[in-house]
């Protein structure tokens, strides 16, 4: 049997875990082959925990409560390492525990990894469920990003990752800043199945038009190098046209400047001896058994 993990992060919103869990085990009931543990990293919730059960389906249901608030990106980096250097593991599946990531494509992630079980898998967004405005920017961000890094990352959080690839990114800086752009930069031959990004299950979505430029910033701060180098391509290609459009085109390479000016800046947020002390982060472990 191989053994997956679910992990987790999750901040108040424990009536939405509570249903995801729900959902998950429905999801698990019939897929024969594998054993399902799940480990909910509580980023130090202000909201007191409820009365949780452990599905029927579940091997073991842990939940790792941190001492100070990290945010879900650091929550995943700090999960993935715990399970790495503790756990008895075949995969990981990432996904947050408000209802947008759909328990229901658990087993899209499943079928791909059983016909390549050697390559992990990341869910492609190819629907959202936002407003115009969000997803218009949100588009906006993709082009960006391919612009400066030469990369196309469709994915978030959402995946189900080998446990040789957890233990190549798990002590990379980059995993601290951005899931996303860790996994595209540090592992190859990667899967993928296509993801309709869901509804949440209770209350707005809280990723605000600000959480979406610092999510942006992050993924295209991780390469930063590669940031740099076509940014000094594009100004000299300008430089050519200052003659014919004068002002325009030194304003646009003005704004390419402070553009990466704030990537560097961006960057500062992976810290490697941050993400490898982060287990001193943890107050303590609850497992549920009933």
């Amino acid at each position: 049997m191989k053994k997956i993990i679910l992990l987790m992060p999750v901040y108040n919103d424990w009536e939405s875990l509570v249903k995801l869990l729900e959902e998950i085990n429905s999801v698990i009931n019939n897929i024969k082959g594998y054993q399902f543990k799940c480990i909910v990293v509580n980023d130090c919730s202000s909201v007191e925990k409820p009365t949780i059960f452990k599905p029927k389906n579940f091997n073991s249901l842990k939940i790792i409560n941190m001492k100070k608030n990290r945010g879900h990106a650091r929550c995943n980096a700090l999960g993935l390492r715990y399970i790495n250097s503790k756990e008895n593991y075949d995969y990981v599946i990432i996904m947050d525990s408000d209802g947008e990531d759909r328990p229901v494509e658990i087993k899209d992630l499943i079928n791909k990894i059983t016909k390549n079980p050697g390559n992990s898998v990341v869910a492609k967004r190819v629907k959202r469920s936002e407003g115009l405005i969000f997803q218009t920017l949100y588009k906006i961000h993709k082009l960006i990003t391919f612009i400066f890094t030469g990369e196309k990352i469709n994915f978030g959080n959402y995946s189900c990752l080998t446990r040789q690839d957890v233990t190549i990114i798990s002590d990379k800086a980059s995993l601290w800043s951005s899931f996303s752009g860790c996994i595209k930069k540090n592992l190859s031959n990667l899967n993928e199945v296509d993801s309709t990004r869901g509804m949440r299950y209770f209350g707005p979505s809280k990723m605000s038009l600000l959480n979406l430029v610092i999510h942006s910033f992050s993924i295209i701060a991780v390469f930063k190098y590669k940031v740099f180098l076509r940014s000094t391509f594009i100004i000299i290609i300008l430089s050519f046209l200052i003659k014919s459009l004068g002002s325009i085109v030194m304003n646009i390479q003005i704004l390419i400047v402070l553009f990466n000016l704030l990537i560097f800046i961006v960057s500062l947020r992976e810290n490697e001896k941050a993400l490898i002390e982060s287990n001193d982060n943890i107050l303590n472990e609850t497992e549920i058994t009933h």
